[in-house]
């Protein structure tokens, strides 16, 4: 039997105190472990207590970008040494870590900006400590991703995040050209050297696709811009991009086929005594479509079912 990680109980003692999981600070200090430290995206005033009390506690942060740490650690007085782990740290950097966990240190993990783990470096040093068997704690908190699909009016009720498209523009075609029959909401980061090919190879592969763009999200020069991938692409093509980008892309509209074999279902359901709001709630997260849509079709099921009696 493995040996369980020194703290752990004193984690689990500590639920009620900590608010949840043993994973946040406490009147006892921290539990020895690995902490996925969520910091703010644009906003610092986005951190949570939880987060600036581990911050504070741990022994030690690695950091995706310190200088960009150290600003935030500066502006709530936090003197918690730092250490650097990014993408060309190496695995070495990672092992001193898992290392130091191990000995029974509580390192808090945190990204250039929002969730560490999400399209970033940490995944490494995430999956070094589970594969030890050692505790991983997530401290939640901002994130782009999150923000963005909050405040983007695209289909919610199913997505998919990509992360970043490819670089090749060759690649970056095939890449699109794959989600041509995707019915869910598609969303993924780019950088403001990238989304000007990026918006035009998605009107190549997807003409006339629906997209929405979230700018410097929570900064002071947040910007959302809809509407046919054509018309947001003639934006950046009058003025430079400037800043981090979301994007998402609306789904692709269900197959008329599709749409028969939910009327189908709809009616074998009905046949089985199933009431509409139930019928229409079920067919909705099968779909990925909302429920709005889904109701809409029924009343011309419905309809239909009418004008054949």
């Amino acid at each position: 039997m493995a040996a369980k990680p020194r703290g752990a109980k004193k984690a689990a003692d500590n639920t009620q105190d900590s608010g949840g999981g043993g994973s946040a600070a406490s009147a006892v200090g921290l539990a020895p472990g690995l902490y996925i430290v969520a910091t703010p995206i644009g906003n610092l005033q986005d951190i949570t207590l939880r987060a600036l009390d581990v911050l504070r506690q741990c022994d030690v942060i690695a950091s995706e970008d310190t200088r960009t740490t150290l600003k935030l650690l500066s502006r709530f007085d936090i003197h918690t040494p730092l250490v650097s782990y990014h993408q060309h740290s190496g695995g070495a950097r990672a092992r001193e870590l898992v290392e130091r966990v191990r000995a029974g240190g509580a390192v808090a993990l945190v990204s250039e900006a929002g969730t560490p783990g999400i399209s970033d470096p940490g995944h490494e040093l995430i999956r070094g400590c589970i594969a030890e068997g050692l505790p991983v704690f997530p401290v939640p908190g901002p994130c782009a991703l999150v923000a963005f699909l909050s405040a983007a009016g695209l289909n919610t009720s199913a997505f998919v995040f990509a992360g970043f498209p490819p670089r090749k523009p060759g690649e970056r075609l095939r890449f699109f050209q794959d989600l041509a029959s995707e019915t869910r909401t598609v969303v993924f980061y780019e950088s403001p050297g990238r989304i000007r090919a990026t918006l035009e190879t998605i009107a190549e592969a997807l003409p006339g696709r629906r997209v929405c763009i979230g700018r410097e999200l929570t900064k002071l020069h947040e910007e959302f811009l809809r509407g046919p991938v054509e018309e947001v692409l003639h934006v950046f093509e009058e003025r430079r991009p400037r800043g981090e980008f979301v994007v998402g892309l609306e789904g692709a509209p269900v197959a008329a086929g599709a749409s028969l074999d939910l009327e189908q279902e709809y009616h074998l359901l009905m046949s089985q005594g199933m009431d509409d709001k139930a019928a229409v709630s079920l067919l909705a997260r099968k779909s990925g479509r909302p429920r709005r849509e889904i109701y809409a079709a029924v009343l011309q099921w419905k309809g239909k079912r009418g004008d054949d009696a």
